[in-house]
């Protein structure tokens, strides 16, 4: 159909106008927009071959270019992308491939063994091997991708495709309890994708490092990247050293990283032997950022201007926008917008609302809902779910918010995160961010513990920088000293790392679990 605009076409478009421009860079080997829009057509075609439109393709690997080929190649089969994420156990793994139906398995050969052994590959119609090896243990089932893909039409598929049609399956992290399937449509991914075109501020000539998983939804900044016909390079995975060492070898000008990162990223030892001059754009989201690990990154690259934004897996990207220049105005007398997100970016409406659905004052506590073309479609096989979310015909984030005169947005909470502590009520970022300066904390969540007296108590939990010893009576005073008596923690638990989703998210419901009932008595 002339006028359906579907994801591939971002690829489709640009080979149209610059076939032999860079697309993708990953271990040195470049692949034009040309090769690429060849390899998503060859992808899909093979798949259809494999399967029906309407089926589930899922992907179990590490950041390959045959994740990038499968970003555009199973939606223009008219199928859908189902993400797996490779940190989860075969189990879980199992659970999402059954709930969502998968008729096809794309899978990195150390991952299928395991998957084998939870029983996670018997409902599976053709399960597709990634690299070079061939297919052992005698499924019938298992054949090389290359195999697929090199003996398929690199023309455009006949298939016809919708813009509405089904086209990334991505299950929820599972921070507050069972993953669920976020249904992502061409064109929810295509407005996301034109919301950040409009809002984003884009520099000349830029090479972009991308090392967010691509099982997080984080990944459709691939997709911007090349909406804008603009290269970018793939990392394996993410790690500090590699990173540094990719902007230095690549002369990156554009990285985004989650606040996890970009902490582990400021610890590292040999941060300083490297040269990230040539860095003019860092963004960051995902997770709240801690003030203090900002600054300092703002510091350590210094010719980098900053921007964050606000978005979650049910919105396939960003609805709110901190431009640069908002950081640079908060350096300059105004260091309350280091902790806002942003402002709504064009296309949709963002705001803060009370329990009956009206508007909250400025600077009032609330929930943040959105109404956009880039909302989730719902939640797949959850009709429970969904009504749920869209109740008041609003999308309901689950985040709590609120909103400055100017229009600035603030995260201050998951609604599910916020602690009751005799009667008040307490938002666990405000906890953290004073526990942050602390000189011996790397990283700080504050989480509540049932109590008979109180309600909750405030539990802080606590990674310490390399070499640093805990000071539970000094962290405890430290949040005496800038907050309100009943905001303190109660108890200080150490713990030698934080659980973390596939962005670096920390999972407080893991950390329930793991620390409510330990830990050392604060004061």
């Amino acid at each position: 159909m002339i006028n359906t605009m579907l994801v591939s076409d971002l690829v489709r478009y640009a080979a149209v106008a610059e076939p032999d421009k860079p697309a993708l860079v990953f271990d040195d080997t470049v692949t034009t927009f040309g090769e690429l829009h060849a390899r998503v057509n060859r992808l899909a075609n093979g798949l259809l071959d494999l399967a029906r439109p309407g089926d589930r393709v899922a992907i179990l690997a590490e950041n390959l270019p045959e994740y990038i080929d499968a970003y555009y190649g199973v939606p223009r089969a008219g199928m859908a992308l189902t993400f797996l994420n490779y940190r989860l156990h075969p189990r879980e793994i199992h659970a999402i491939i059954d709930n969502a139906g998968a008729e096809v398995l794309i899978v990195e050969p150390q991952y299928l063994d395991k998957l084998e052994e939870a029983g996670a590959t018997g409902g599976l119609r053709q399960i597709l091997l990634t690299g070079d090896k061939p297919a052992g243990g005698g499924d019938s089932r298992v054949v090389l991708l290359s195999d697929v893909v090199g003996q398929a039409d690199p023309g455009v598929p006949s298939v016809e495709v919708g813009d509405d049609d089904l086209a990334w399956l991505i299950y929820t992290s599972g921070t507050t309890g069972l993953p669920k399937g976020v249904m992502l449509s061409h064109r929810n991914l295509i407005s996301a994708v034109a919301n950040s075109v409009m809002a984003w501020e884009r520099g000349v000539d830029t090479l972009t490092l991308m090392p967010w998983p691509l099982c997080h939804v984080a990944g459709y900044g691939v997709l911007v990247n090349h909406a804008n016909k603009r290269p970018l390079v793939l990392m394996r995975g993410y790690e500090p050293e590699a990173f540094l060492s990719a902007i230095q070898h690549h002369r990156i000008t554009d990285c985004s990283v989650a606040p996890t990162m970009l902490s582990m990223l400021l610890r590292h030892p040999r941060i300083d032997e490297f040269d990230v001059s040539s860095v003019r754009r860092i963004g960051y989201g995902a997770a709240a950022m801690p003030i203090e690990v900002l600054r300092q990154g703002m510091a350590k690259f210094p010719n980098a201007r900053f921007f964050t934004g606000f978005g979650m897996t049910e919105l396939g990207g960003n609805v709110l926008y901190q431009s640069a220049d908002a950081h640079l105005r908060a350096l300059d007398g105004h260091p309350d917008l280091l902790a806002s997100v942003g402002r709504a970016m064009p296309l949709g409406a963002v705001r803060v609302v009370d329990d009956q659905m009206n508007d909250t004052a400025d600077d009032e506590v609330g929930e943040l809902v959105i109404r956009a073309p880039q909302v989730t479609m719902g939640y797949w096989r959850n009709p429970e779910a969904t009504a749920e979310a869209f109740s008041g015909d609003w999308f309901h984030s689950g985040d709590l918010a609120r909103r400055d005169p100017e229009g600035n947005f603030y995260i201050v909470d998951r609604k599910k995160d916020m602690i009751l502590t005799g009667g008040e009520n307490v938002y666990s970022r405000e906890v953290e961010e004073i526990i942050y300066r602390h000189p011996s904390v790397a990283e700080a969540a504050v989480v509540g513990e049932p109590d008979e007296m109180w309600g909750e108590i405030i539990v802080a939990v606590v990674q310490l920088k390399e070499g640093a010893t805990g000071d539970p009576e000094g962290i405890v005073a430290l949040c005496r000293d800038n907050l309100a008596g009943y905001k303190k923690p109660r108890k200080v638990v150490f713990v030698d790392e934080m659980p973390r989703n596939a962005a670096g998210k920390i999972l407080k419901r893991e950390l329930r679990r793991q620390v409510v009932g330990d830990g050392a008595p604060g004061s």
